[in-house]
């Protein structure tokens, strides 16, 4: 897929793109991503994108005929129409289900609103849906843009070295990760859990999911209601509820 974002500040964005898996991705060729600066596509000699509200207020509004103009110069690019992603507080909120919704677009364009917004009327002509990461209010779209692009982007063929590095991540399969250890095997008198040291690959699979069921009940207990549990899953959590003494329902069944 292609991703495009129209920005005022094409810097913060590439700087961010251009390193780690999703830099090296890009310039492997695995993934498609362009940044544009809306500046380029005002009329105004000062470059100026923005103007006063309407009405009266505080801040400035950003115009709607240069964010149409380069609208139009990625449909050119790619020969067709993206579909549209306005970064907004007003939005739909951003999560791991909406990644995979986004990744089967051909081709996304994100915007980056700033100021106070945008003019309503390019929202209305060329945006198919706006998108929230969160419910508190940013200077700019950009850090929001960098976001979506950066979970789509490594659910991509070939950004990742296998299928499994992102499939066993928390939300993926609708349930918080597994806890993690590494080299070296005790430090500072804390093991690691002895059944990862045992080479039976058959316990440590089944230790991990419910290492996952336990984490997701502690830390996102509202998560259980909608992730696909197993009745095995659902027979684990009743069962070492019961051994603590707790109630074995998980939240939100009666």
């Amino acid at each position: 897929m292609r991703i495009d974002i129209a920005t005022l500040f094409v810097g913060m964005c590439e700087a961010v793109l251009s390193e780690s898996i999703i830099g090296r991705a890009r310039r492997s060729g695995f993934l498609d991503i362009h940044c544009h600066n809306i500046r380029d596509y005002t009329l105004n000699r000062q470059a100026r994108v923005d103007d006063a509200p309407y009405g009266g207020s505080h801040g400035m509004v950003m115009q709607a005929d240069p964010i149409f103009r380069c609208y139009e110069g990625v449909c050119r690019q790619i020969g067709g129409q993206p579909y549209v992603v306005y970064l907004s507080p007003q939005g739909r909120v951003f999560r791991q289900q909406t990644a995979r919704e986004f990744l089967q677009h051909e081709n996304l364009l994100l915007l980056c609103g700033h100021y106070e917004g945008v003019d309503e009327r390019v929202i209305q002509e060329i945006v198919d849906e706006e998108i929230s990461i969160g419910d508190y209010v940013l200077t700019g779209g950009e850090l929001g843009a960098l976001v979506v692009t950066d979970a789509v982007s490594r659910l991509c063929d070939g950004v990742l070295a296998a299928d499994e590095c992102f499939e066993d991540e928390s939300h993926y399969s609708g349930l918080l990760e597994h806890p993690q250890y590494t080299r070296p095997a005790v430090w500072h008198a804390r093991e690691v859990p002895p059944v990862l040291l045992s080479g039976h690959h058959a316990n440590i699979v089944r230790w991990r999911r419910e290492q996952s069921l336990l984490r997701t009940r502690q830390k996102r207990p509202d998560m259980l209601t909608t992730a696909p549990l197993t009745q095995e899953d659902r027979k684990f959590l009743v069962r070492s509820a019961l051994e603590k003494g707790n109630d074995p329902r998980p939240d939100g069944e009666n």
